[in-house]
């Protein structure tokens, strides 16, 4: 997986680099999306991976697949990574591909774990928090777990905010005990 993501590098970033120029990021991530998607397909894998098809072969089964999925630039992208035999390192191109794009969106992914639904107004004042706290826009992604008490749990990279009920019951067991 190591060397994949290694390799997914300097294509990732030469695509987003292109696609930053066009000013067409957007595309691009949903193009790739698309692309990387298809070389997943276990039978399509197995086509890339078939030694005794040529590069170009390969790249024309990617590209049958995308036909009017992608523009002539991505096409010349898959064409490229074809004759280099990397098609399978597709899916973590796009996997790089998104977080380059994150990061020039200053953007996070943070996931809300609460008892109930959380409504519009709660969630955009959450939103406001989060996006002063962490200095970057945040794309919130809620879940409900009927198991809490009640609270929020967030989690955001690496950061964990606890703020549910057992979460501080938690924390007052602890300090009871010492």
């Amino acid at each position: 997986m190591a060397e994949l993501t290694t390799i997914a590098r300097p294509y990732a970033k030469a695509a987003f680099e292109y696609a930053l120029g066009a000013q067409t990021v957007s595309e691009w991530a949903s193009m790739l999306d698309f692309v990387a998607q298809a070389v997943s397909n276990n039978d399509v894998a197995n086509i890339i991976s078939n030694p005794s098809l040529s590069a170009e072969q390969k790249g024309e089964v990617i590209l049958k697949i995308s036909e009017g999925q992608i523009t002539d630039k991505v096409e010349n992208f898959i064409k490229l990574l074809a004759r280099n035999h990397r098609l399978e390192a597709l899916p973590a191109i796009k996997t790089r591909f998104d977080v380059l794009k994150a990061d020039f969106d200053k953007a996070v992914e943070v996931e809300v774990t609460s008892a109930t639904a959380l409504s519009d107004d709660q969630l955009q004042r959450l939103t406001e928090k989060l996006t002063a706290k962490l200095g970057r826009k945040v794309n919130i992604q809620t879940q409900v777990d009927s198991s809490m008490i009640g609270g929020l749990v967030i989690k955001a990279g690496d950061m964990v905010i606890d703020g549910s009920v057992r979460g501080k019951l938690n924390k007052l067991s602890e300090t009871l005990r010492a």
